[in-house]
């Protein structure tokens, strides 16, 4: 196996200075880049045919629903699960961009997941950013359309 298994090194180093070589021949060949402008954001649209912009969506990722998030909809607050990166200035103006309302106030809380257990099992439930919305009177959101 001696001769075979020098013949099979020798095969791969040749292999491996051909690749080597070829890639250094693009970079020669490659012409220099020219610095790109950064490209626009990305805008989609949102109610109503308005322009809105992808951030939005990453900053607002959906309502939460849950029993004490239905008792503050009827005092006019909103509860959605944000991105745990978004301020406070950051989910108004993606609420105003998404619904078109001007949010009074904005509360955050960070949320901890919980250790569930299945089974014998131990697991934790995911943790996340809870932002309750607070909208003047008479400016309501339509989150639960067609349920």
């Amino acid at each position: 196996m001696g001769l075979l298994g020098n013949w099979f090194k020798k095969k791969k180093k040749q292999q491996l200075e051909q690749v080597t070589e070829k890639k250094a021949d693009e970079k020669k060949a490659e012409p220099a880049k020219a610095a790109q402008p950064k490209s626009a954001p990305v805008v989609l649209s949102g109610q109503g045919g308005k322009n809105v912009s992808a951030k939005s969506y990453q900053i607002i990722l959906h309502p939460l629903v849950s029993e004490k998030s239905a008792v503050h909809e009827s005092q006019n607050k909103y509860s959605f699960v944000v991105a745990g990166w978004a301020g406070k200035d950051e989910i108004t103006k993606a609420i105003q961009e998404l619904y078109d309302v001007s949010p009074l106030k904005v509360r955050t809380a960070n949320i901890m997941g919980r250790t569930v257990r299945f089974g014998r099992r131990a697991g934790r439930r995911s943790d996340y950013k809870k932002a309750v919305v607070a909208l003047p009177p008479g400016e309501t959101l339509t989150l639960h359309k067609g349920v």
